[in-house]
C-alpha cells in the first residue's frame, strides 16, 4: 500500500467523507499516512503513528511520497520555515521534519525541501525528558474536538501530543489509551507523567489527563487547565465541585 508525508501544517481527519461529519483527529505535517478507499474528492487514510482512519478532503492536501523508511523528528516546538516557493509555513510541535540539516538551515519531508528561519537548531528535535514541563507549554491551548495541535487540542489529543514529543507514542482516543501501560490501584501512588482517565453516567471513558504532581492534573477541559485531584475525580474550584469522575490509573512510562 502506497504510503505518503503529509505537507500541510494540519489536515483535519474526518468520520464521513463530508466536511459536515465530525472531525476524529488530525494528521500533522510529516506524518505518514496510507490510502484505503475513495469517494469522489476524499480519500479515506490509515496514519502511520496512531493506526487512526478517517477521511481526508483532497482538496485540503499537500502531499508527496512518503515510500521510505526514513523516521521523522519530532519538534518539541513550533518552527517558521519557507517552502521552496518562498511561501511560509508555521509548523507547530508534534509535527515531523526529515533529514535535518542545521548548518544549512533546511530539512525534507516528503520529495520536497524547507528552509529554516535562524533558530533553526539541534535542540528542536530533541525529545523532552520532563513530561510536566511539556505538558505546562500548553497551558491555556483551547479546547478542539479533534485537535492535536496546540492551537486547539481535546484531552486525548494533549496526552498523545506531550507523549510524542517526549519520544513516547500512545494510542489517540482516551479508551484506547485507559487499555495501554500499566494499571496503579491508588491516585496516592501516582507520579509524573501517569495518566487518569475518567467516566460518564454510562461509565464510559470520556475524559483524560496528565498527573503534573501529587495533587495535581492538567488537562484540556475548555482549555489546558491545573486543577486538583483525589481519589473521587477532578475538583473545579470555581465551581466549587467535582467536574470528572476517577476510573482508572495507567503508567505508561
Amino acid at each position: 500500500m502506497e504510503s505518503f508525508v503529509c505537507e500541510n501544517v494540519f489536515v483535519p481527519l474526518r468520520s464521513a467523507p463530508s466536511h459536515k461529519s465530525e472531525m476524529l483527529s488530525q494528521v500533522l505535517f510529516g506524518e505518514k499516512y496510507r490510502v484505503t478507499d475513495h469517494s469522489g474528492h476524499w480519500i479515506r487514510i490509515i496514519t502511520d503513528f496512531d493506526n487512526y482512519s478517517g477521511w481526508l478532503d483532497k482538496d485540503h492536501l499537500q502531499n508527496s511520497d512518503g515510500g521510505n523508511d526514513m523516521k521523522g523528528h519530532v519538534l518539541n516546538r513550533s518552527l517558521l520555515c519557507y517552502k521552496e516557493d518562498n511561501t511560509k509555513l508555521i509548523l507547530e510541535a508534534g509535527c515531523e521534519i526529515y533529514e535535518p540539516d542545521f548548518g544549512s538551515k533546511t530539512f525534507t519531508a516528503g520529495s520536497h525541501k524547507y528552509t529554516a528561519g535562524g533558530d533553526f537548531h539541534e535542540s528542536i528535535i530533541v525529545p523532552e525528558r520532563s513530561l510536566a514541563d511539556t505538558a505546562l507549554k500548553f497551558l491555556n491551548s483551547p479546547y478542539i474536538w479533534g485537535g492535536r495541535i496546540a492551537p486547539g487540542i481535546d484531552c486525548s489529543g494533549f496526552t498523545q501530543l506531550v507523549y510524542k514529543i517526549s519520544g513516547k507514542r500512545i494510542p489517540r482516543d482516551s479508551w484506547q489509551q485507559a487499555e495501554a501501560g500499566t494499571e496503579i490501584c491508588f491516585i496516592d501512588e501516582t507520579r509524573t507523567g501517569d495518566l487518569v482517565f475518567f467516566d460518564d453516567e454510562r461509565g464510559k471513558i470520556s475524559h483524560v489527563g496528565i498527573i503534573l504532581s501529587q495533587g495535581l492534573i492538567i488537562h484540556a477541559s475548555g482549555r489546558v487547565r491545573i486543577d486538583t485531584i483525589d481519589h473521587q475525580g477532578i475538583f473545579k474550584a470555581e465551581i466549587n465541585r467535582y467536574s470528572h469522575r476517577l476510573r482508572t490509573i495507567r503508567r505508561m512510562l
